[in-house]
């Protein structure tokens, strides 16, 4: 189905902390990230995706139970990942317990933000959650935290049945929207949009 930007709007407030701890607490995996293949495959072409063999600093928000974390860990001198919900922070930390480069924290976006630079940020499947006041906050934050020549690497699932919902089409539309980014990846299938941006330098 072709889309048009605009198309679809973000919803009118950020789902709320409480709706994905209700998630977490009726599966440990809410997703099934760990079984479904189109996710192993997902976290495969991410990877696979990101133009530099080696980065500094790695920042993932929304790190869910830590498996793309794993092996951001690979790539990465230090990895920071986050999540709103404790017991997804408690299984991602667990997961990656024996990597000393990987901290895994508890934070609300966009208002508990890191401190420091980085110089990748890996968000996947979170920023159509989120208000548009709060989807522009927290892009601004993230570029501001980003190094120039920095990589953004955004991962978002896609609507494959009617494309009227608001999706990763929508959200990598407002990403390339910022004047402050260029694109020097693009992926798209029938199951997700990936895209890499660079900060301009």
């Amino acid at each position: 189905m072709t889309r048009a930007q605009g198309d679809a709007q973000p919803p009118q407030a950020s789902i709320s902390e409480d709706h994905f701890v209700n998630l977490y607490l009726a599966k440990d995996d809410p997703w099934d990230v760990a079984t479904k293949w189109h996710d192993q495959r997902k976290y495969a072409v991410t990877m696979a995706s990101l133009p530099r063999e080696r980065y500094r600093r790695c920042y993932e928000p929304g790190c869910s139970i830590g498996l793309l974390t794993r092996m951001l860990a690979e790539r990465c001198d230090e990895v920071l990942a986050v999540d709103c919900v404790e017991s997804a922070v408690q299984q991602a930390a667990e997961v990656n317990r024996d990597l000393a480069n990987v901290r895994v924290a508890a934070a609300m976006l966009p208002a508990e933000l890191p401190e420091g630079t980085f110089d990748l940020v890996v968000i996947g499947d979170l920023l159509y959650y989120l208000s548009g006041d709060d989807l522009t906050a927290l892009l601004d934050g993230l570029i501001q935290r980003l190094e120039p020549g920095g990589d953004l690497a955004a991962v978002h699932f896609r609507d494959r049945q009617d494309g009227g919902n608001y999706d990763g089409f929508n959200v990598h539309q407002a990403l390339a929207g910022r004047p402050e980014l260029d694109r020097v990846v693009r992926h798209e299938d029938e199951w997700f949009v990936l895209d890499v941006f660079r900060v301009r330098g």
